[in-house]
């Protein structure tokens, strides 16, 4: 917040009338031509790329950015994307195109946890843990604001605060219940590292209640917490018509004057919804102040001033031209990421395919010429969709026969309401006979797993049933490998999946996310060696959904790699490559110190193989004398390194005091004496990860000397 744009703020906000302050709460403010305040509409969306405002460049969907464990690349995306709002925002708004999807007020990154896989917008988030999804997120929130917070390029939002992970049928009415050591260990964690370290402009409330407050007028979560404890300077917005759900499912209110009452009091500045048309008769019914509602309006007109939407103040961003969206940078930014997000789950030594030695290939599945598997939600259009099927012919040219066949739809069990059941089996099946190696593209779209109100609602509200792959696609699977052709099985989906069976029996699986607009091409490149995979789980693949708890049970006990007691199918923090890497020569400066003081880690990442790769290192923390329930052990520090065959690079982590912390009973950040264990390595140190890669993490033993001392959280 600048202090001469809230100056001026100000100014504009108490020439007003009480009726013209309540119009700028809604998500589409009315212009006030006397004040020369246009109109704007803030709802916009760019969780993967600027999405619902005609062509942009269409980036892997938010999973799989996590599986990329990669800041750098997170925030350049973030920047592309914001570069690319301003350019389309600076010629609509020539032709007064100010309409949903127009502006710059992003509502992204969505940093809740993916604590349970069924949920089906998890793969809006960067995964599982609360220390990755803050790092990413943060570093997607000063890619979209930009480095001058004066003048963002931008405006970002941390969504959906808090607690917040489905089911999705349940969420306009479910009361999330938590305790608060896993209420600030795991699912605030993040926000406040967006609030507090990447200057966020904007949180967004969930639609579900928490320990019984709606979160959208929660006094807990959005007065004491957001803006006490962390100081938050700017807005809050509903979720779009959650504050509706008060009065017609939370019951916590009996109409729509007292719910717009309860938000605006607890501090919910902007209604995604219509609540707030009767915003006015709660102030004249007594149930709100006007200098509490001035008090939002103002910070509402301070962020569109420095944004440079009134024509009184422009942007040094007014410059930005059309010609970047789409061009040939981001494009190429966009396949890289694809690349860089793909989990090699296994390999026995079939990839990478030499195109030299193949002279047919069958690519099998509903995921193979899908375009809806590309993108994931809440995406833009693109002007050129490749997928997995175009991109493996253009790769291999004339040169190699492709056969193809869907198989089976996605769900159902039959391509056509007249056909009889597996009506395209006996095609995939001699698709399979006549290649010599298949490609079967398997998994998900965000028709089945998504968001409530979306086309998933067919399949489950858009949350999974379970695990397995839906409809006849395990199925398939079998048919195909019985045949005795080597397979190659690509997973487009946005969630962990029951791959049990495809482990024990298939020659490779790569886990390909939902890759972007031009993902086959990503996937081609990889399949036939043009780069090596390099990502790894941002979630947990479990066995199956037996190892799950009930999905409306918020406590972390049992939930994701941190509390997991069973063993996973694929581990978090796992992935192989086509290259070999070794870890050498790790130290830690001190074995004991005193709390408070600075630990540092070296190791020498070496790439032993014949492909240049985006290693991913991983510190991890376990507290071995805690006074209260911890985690396995915590990620607490990643850092990439790019190696070329036979380079080494030396990487260092510093810890500090709160990198040995643990979350008590009562929520406080604490730090106790005690012996502590650092884990570093390409993996987390579970035996899973151990047992598949063939590899230990290196570790120390430090012990901490002193009291027990609170740290900031």
């Amino acid at each position: 917040m600048n202090k001469e744009t809230m100056k001026r703020a100000k100014e504009l906000v108490s020439q007003m009338t009480i009726e013209e302050k309540c119009s700028q709460m809604l998500y589409h403010a009315a212009a006030i031509e006397r004040l020369g305040i246009p109109r704007y509409n803030w709802w916009n969306e760019a969780l993967h790329g600027v999405a619902r405002a005609g062509d942009a460049t269409v980036f892997p969907q938010a999973i799989g950015l996590g599986a990329t464990f990669d800041e750098e690349l997170v925030q350049a995306i973030g920047d592309v994307t914001s570069t690319e709002g301003r350019a389309k925002f600076n010629q609509l708004s020539k032709h007064d195109d100010r309409d949903i999807y127009k502006g710059l007020t992003y509502w992204a990154p969505n940093v809740n946890i993916f604590r349970d896989p069924r949920w089906g917008r998890g793969h809006e988030t960067y995964g599982e843990d609360p220390y990755l999804t803050g790092q990413l997120g943060m570093a997607y929130v000063k890619g979209l604001q930009g480095d001058d917070l004066d003048n963002p390029k931008s405006a970002a939002c941390a969504k959906h605060f808090a607690v917040h992970s489905g089911p999705e049928a349940d969420r306009h009415h479910f009361d999330a219940k938590v305790n608060d050591q896993d209420l600030y260990d795991t699912y605030l964690y993040a926000f406040k590292r967006l609030v507090k370290d990447a200057k966020v402009e904007a949180v967004m409330g969930a639609y579900n209640r928490v320990n019984g407050e709606p979160a959208c007028g929660s006094k807990r979560l959005l007065k004491d917490i957001l803006r006490g404890d962390w100081g938050f300077e700017g807005h809050v917005v509903s979720d779009c018509w959650a504050i509706r759900d008060f009065h017609e499912n939370h019951k916590v209110t009996t109409c729509e004057v007292e719910s717009a009452a309860l938000a605006v009091n607890n501090g919910c500045d902007l209604n995604c919804g219509c609540v707030y048309e009767k915003l006015l008769y709660a102030y004249k019914a007594g149930l709100v102040t006007e200098d509490t509602i001035t008090e939002s309006v103002e910070r509402l007109i301070e962020l569109r001033l420095r944004l440079g939407t009134l024509p009184e103040r422009g942007s040094k961003y007014d410059d930005v031209p059309y010609e970047m969206v789409e061009c040939k940078e981001h494009k190429e930014l966009s396949i890289e990421a694809a690349k860089r997000s793909m989990v090699l789950l296994k390999n026995d030594g079939i990839l990478p395919l030499k195109k030299d030695d193949i002279k047919t290939i069958g690519v099998i599945g509903p995921n193979s010429n899908s375009r809806i598997a590309l993108v994931g939600n809440y995406e833009g259009i693109s002007s050129e969709y490749i997928t997995v099927l175009e991109g493996i012919q253009h790769y291999v040219g004339e040169d190699v026969r492709v056969f193809h066949s869907d198989g089976t739809p996605l769900w159902k069990d039959r391509m056509h309401v007249l056909s009889e059941a597996r009506d395209t089996f006996a095609e995939a099946m001699t698709v399979a006979e006549h290649s010599d190696v298949v490609v079967l593209a398997m998994g998900l779209d965000s028709t089945i797993e998504g968001e409530e109100g979306d086309a998933g609602n067919e399949f489950g509200s858009g949350d999974k049933k379970g695990l397995k792959l839906p409809g006849l696609q395990q199925e398939l699977v079998e048919k195909i490998t019985a045949i005795g052709k080597p397979v190659v099985l690509l997973v487009l989906a946005g969630s962990a999946l029951d791959l049990r069976w495809a482990d024990e029996n298939v020659n490779a699986i790569i886990q390909c996310w939902y890759p972007g607009a031009r993902g086959g091409k990503a996937i081609a490149e990889v399949l036939f060696g043009e780069d090596s995979p390099s990502g790894k789980l941002p979630l947990t693949f479990y066995k199956s959904d037996k190892d799950l708890p009930d999905f409306k049970d918020y406590s972390m006990e049992g939930r994701t790699y941190r509390y997991f007691k069973g063993t996973p199918l694929y581990p978090f923090g796992y992935g192989l490559s086509y290259s070999k890497v070794e870890y050498l020569d790790a130290s830690i400066d001190k074995n004991e110190g005193q709390i408070g003081d600075t630990f540092t880690v070296k190791v020498n990442v070496k790439n032993v193989g014949d492909y240049a790769i985006h290693e991913t290192v991983q510190l991890y923390v376990k507290d071995l004398e805690a006074s209260t329930r911890v985690a396995n052990f915590t990620l607490r520090g990643i850092k990439k390194a790019h190696l070329l065959p036979n380079e080494t690079k030396n990487v260092s982590f510093e810890l500090n005091a709160r990198d040995f912390a643990i979350i008590d009973e009562n929520g406080r950040c604490i730090v106790e004496p005690g012996a502590f264990k650092i884990y570093v390595g390409g993996q987390q140190p579970d035996a899973r990860s151990t047992e598949l890669t063939g590899i230990k993490c290196d570790e120390f033993e430090v012990v901490l000397k002193g009291e027990v001392t609170e740290v900031e959280y």
